[in-house]
């Protein structure tokens, strides 16, 4: 997080189905419901933070409530915005830092949440570079194997050199699954996280290897009308 930025006690909220947002990530944003756009107002003309947060659907549907957050999320800053006639905007948000969420100050005229910062709990300086080096190969391979990411995507991530934020981006970027994709906002423990992004990223390897052998010399014309 950029030394210069002081997180907020309070903070507005975004709550988003099936996004989870995480530091250091770059995230585009489509604003155009009211209640964002008054948000957005008011956020560029203060600090330009805000904190999106995945909606917990389950606990919607159990419990009744309106977009229930996951209880951890990230805090952004608004780098660029775009305002169209019509008033939406288009905007670029970078994430800061995890935060979890303590309560809720009210919804009117949108969700404004109070929060406390979360600190990785980190390993030493050879240790996080031994495990960036794992995930790395892990990722190579997931690369060699035809991955359905861009090559950039995969240049990109190769020159993060900082273990967290090669670890985080990462999780962000190639992580599909939204339920693991939380589970690893919310795991403080750096090597504990490595080790889950790893594990997740081998098992889908597999299945990459497997289609792959599958596939064979067959092109996809063939595939397609097996």
């Amino acid at each position: 997080m950029p030394a210069e930025i002081t997180i907020p006690r309070r903070l507005p909220v975004m709550t988003l189905a099936n996004t989870v947002f995480f530091p250091h990530a770059m995230l585009p944003l489509h604003i155009f419901e009211p209640r964002y756009r008054q948000m957005l107002e008011d956020v560029l003309a203060g600090d330009r933070l805000f904190v999106v947060a995945r909606e917990d659907e389950a606990r919607g549907e159990a419990t009744g409530e309106f977009e229930p957050p996951c209880q951890v999320a990230s805090v952004g800053v608004v780098r660029a915005c775009q305002r169209e006639a019509s008033g939406s905007s288009h905007l670029i948000l970078q994430g800061l830092a995890r935060v979890r969420f303590t309560g809720i100050v009210h919804e009117d005229p949108y969700r404004l949440g109070e929060f406390e910062p979360l600190d990785s709990a980190g390993a030493d300086a050879v240790s996080l570079a031994e495990m960036r080096h794992q995930l790395a190969r892990t990722v190579r391979r997931r690369q060699q194997l035809g991955a359905a990411e861009p090559e950039e995507v995969f240049d990109f991530l190769d020159a993060l050199t900082d273990p967290e934020t090669y670890l985080d981006l990462t999780s962000f970027t190639l992580c599909e699954d939204n339920d693991i994709k939380q589970q690893l906002l919310e795991t403080l423990n750096t090597q504990q996280r490595f080790r889950r992004l790893v594990d997740y990223l081998e098992r889908d390897n597999e299945k990459l290897s497997l289609e792959h052998q599958l596939r064979g010399k067959l092109d996809e014309d063939d595939i397609d009308r097996n």
